[in-house]
């Protein structure tokens, strides 16, 4: 039985998973997702990049969690990337669902894709926080207007002090079992540090036909890909 540890993105909590455990556990697997520090029902918690990692890390260890895929979405790749490689022989494989990765001493704001600045104005004008997205920011991404519904009012802040953190890795990202889905609708290509890490021999590409948010538009296909990526 493999047992996936699944990390949602920024603003997102583990209910975010909500339409694709079944699927999971009805493949005879267990599941834990995870809401890291200072989201969701547990806003108000302190909350860096490294103790999201430690979120991570935590759950595996206190559970004595064996035969461990671990799944990061957008933002949580990069939380999910570290703690990989802290779990030792515990780790069967990561899967990144059209994320972000770590690299060592680079943060989730140096790479920003409209250039460090702007988000760090951002996260400074919204008290520290990363202020979630609104309904429009939503649309082309292959989501009815009812799931659209169900982030936006699910969302909550996300910690800023978690995206300015850097990176802290202790051997090469392209040395770990990897799957990583790229969700066509969010941009037809990986950015440039994926398809670099897409090179290695451990690194296999699946695409989804679905927008950023495929928990939420295409759950059971997105638990099919996980369950191949599981073996």
């Amino acid at each position: 039985m493999t047992i996936f540890v699944l990390a949602a993105g920024a603003w997102l909590g583990a209910w975010a998973w909500d339409d694709v455990v079944p699927h999971l556990r009805a493949a005879g697997h267990g599941t834990h997702p995870l809401t890291l520090s200072g989201l969701a029902d547990k806003q108000g918690v302190p909350a860096g990049q490294q103790a999201h990692v430690q979120d991570i890390v935590d759950e595996v260890e206190r559970l004595d969690l064996r035969d461990v895929v671990l799944v990061g979405h957008s933002y949580s790749g990069i939380p999910v990337g570290q703690a990989a490689e802290r779990i030792g022989d515990r780790l069967a494989g990561v899967v990144f669902v059209d994320s972000n990765v770590p690299a060592d001493g680079e943060s989730f704001v140096s790479g920003w894709w409209e250039g460090p600045a702007k988000l760090e104005a951002s996260i400074a004008a919204n008290g520290g926080f990363w202020a979630p997205m609104t309904q429009a920011d939503y649309e082309g991404q292959g989501l009815t207007d009812e799931q659209i519904a169900r982030i936006v009012d699910g969302s909550t802040p996300h910690p800023g002090s978690s995206l300015a953190e850097p990176a802290v890795l202790a051997r090469p990202l392209g040395e770990l079992p990897v799957t990583y889905i790229k969700c066509l609708l969010d941009g037809p290509e990986p950015s440039p540090d994926v398809a670099e890490l897409l090179s290695s021999e451990h690194w296999r590409l699946v695409t989804m036909d679905t927008g950023h948010w495929p928990m939420f538009s295409q759950p059971r296909e997105l638990a099919r890909v996980l369950l191949e990526a599981a073996g």
